[in-house]
């Protein structure tokens, strides 16, 4: 028998039409948070509004009948729009069919997915293993590399992030390590292409990447034994947009081949259309060795997918590999994998990534010549970086007017994550999203940047 605990609310009568009863139970429910959810969040610690209670394309709704343009895509999950029409009629159809599957067999859904990502990838990426979860594809990922190899180190850019599991958050360096000890060992940092820091101080094209040179001397330096691989992004997007100059991962395939080193491209935020291409590694003419894929791969249903050769999976196999999870492979998860790529294919993500990315683009570089404060702009496709300085010259970080311009927008309407300690404003819109939307976007974020950097210049 269960019971009700005291306080608590039956959200399935809520009335949010009342504003004064929406607002009574929003801090019911915030309360109730504080109390049972676990606060320790990706961006916030504290239990703090809005409470969201539905959405749908570029659009979400608080409790207080508030919409939002959601310009981070949920937490980038909801890249295809959020409740795409697909993707419910696929967990409709799965709920109706089969849930679960047992994750010693094949079902139905699982292997039609996996001969979609096959012929969605270059050769001879065509072997597949699903998860639930980004951090769950890359864990998988490493420990191909580390079977296959027979090294255990692994590699990862300063700017990286793949996931907060254990493993996960030793390759994860753009943050989120603090009061996280005892992290294996064997997950090592080397320099980031972060041109507009240069760790070297170095200027592109005359350094010649020059920071791969230095990173891989450090790896034969320190290496005792066979290093396994580097695990990358095309770009990294939660370490603060920061798109690798031209040449640098080809340059990285050479460099982790000559050393016999597994080369993992984490396409978990830009694959699948969301950078303009079907995938990023495409732009640089590399075939990496293991590709992982999650986020909007369901379509905001928790499913991803590590995909490498016959010939790796054979050897790890055979060494007497296995990962799977309970609920690996499930065919309700797998349906909306399905789902998402007929989605991307349809209606031609990568080219309305380009379009909003290009108009994206324009409002911003014109805001750029009205505010100081304004330092860099890059991305590609729907994922656009601005960085934040007090100085032009100088280029110190505007951290606390980051932080700011986030709340600020926040209250007027408007979604985005802020990422290096505030210093970045991250906009990843969903491909759903209109060009007057971003318009109206663009509006809000412009206003707020007149209010925060008159309160810099003040300052």
């Amino acid at each position: 028998m269960t019971s009700q605990i005291e306080g608590s609310v039956d959200t399935s009568t809520l009335d949010t039409n009342n504003a004064n009863t929406a607002q009574m139970n929003e801090q019911r429910l915030l309360e109730l948070g504080d109390k049972y959810s676990f606060r320790g969040r990706i961006d916030r610690k504290v239990g703090v509004g809005p409470i969201f209670v539905r959405g749908r394309g570029t659009e979400v709704v608080d409790m207080q009948d508030k919409t939002y343009l959601d310009f981070n895509s949920g937490q980038m999950c909801a890249a295809l729009g959020h409740n795409h029409p697909r993707i419910v009629q696929a967990i409709h159809e799965a709920c109706e069919t089969l849930i679960h599957g047992h994750s010693s067999f094949y079902n139905v859904k699982e292997v039609e997915l996996a001969t979609r990502i096959a012929e969605l990838l270059p050769d001879p990426l065509s072997k597949t293993l699903f998860g639930e979860s980004g951090a769950d594809a890359n864990e998988f990922a490493m420990s191909v590399a580390r079977l296959y190899t027979g090294g255990r180190d692994i590699y990862a850019p300063l700017t990286s992030f793949h996931g907060v599991s254990v493993g996960t958050r030793s390759v994860t360096f753009a943050g989120w390590r603090r009061g996280h000890g005892g992290l294996p060992s064997d997950g090592k940092a080397m320099f980031a292409p972060y041109c507009y820091r240069c760790p070297l101080s170095k200027t592109f094209p005359s350094c010649k990447l020059a920071c791969l040179d230095a990173s891989f001397e450090l790896i034969d330096g320190q290496s005792a034994e066979q290093p396994a691989a580097v695990i990358t992004e095309p770009l990294f997007s939660a370490g603060g947009v920061i798109d690798p100059p031209p040449g640098w991962l080809r340059r990285l395939a050479e460099l982790c081949a000559a050393r016999d080193m597994l080369l993992i491209v984490d396409e978990e935020q830009t694959g699948l259309g969301k950078l303009g291409s079907m995938f990023g590694f495409e732009d640089e003419g590399v075939v990496p060795d293991i590709v992982t894929l999650a986020k909007h791969f369901g379509g905001g249903v928790g499913v991803s997918a590590m995909t490498t050769s016959p010939i790796i999976e054979e050897v790890v196999v055979e060494a007497g590999m296995t990962v799977t999870h309970s609920h690996s492979n499930d065919p309700l998860i797998c349906a909306a994998g399905i789902a998402s790529l007929d989605i991307v294919a349809e209606e031609n993500v990568p080219e309305v990534a380009r379009a909003l990315g290009e108009r994206m683009l324009q409002h911003l570089h014109e805001l750029a010549e009205r505010y100081e404060l304004i330092g860099d702009i890059r991305g590609r496709g729907q994922l656009t970086g601005v960085e934040l300085v007090t100085n032009r010259d100088t280029r110190e970080p505007a951290n606390e007017a980051g932080k700011a311009l986030g709340d600020a927008c926040l209250k007027a309407g408007l979604i985005f994550s802020v990422r290096r300690d505030g210093s970045v404003i991250r906009f990843v819109p969903p491909s759903s999203t209109t060009l007057d939307q971003i318009d109206q976007a663009m509006e809000i974020f412009a206003r707020e940047l007149e209010v925060v950097s008159g309160a810099t210049r003040s300052e």
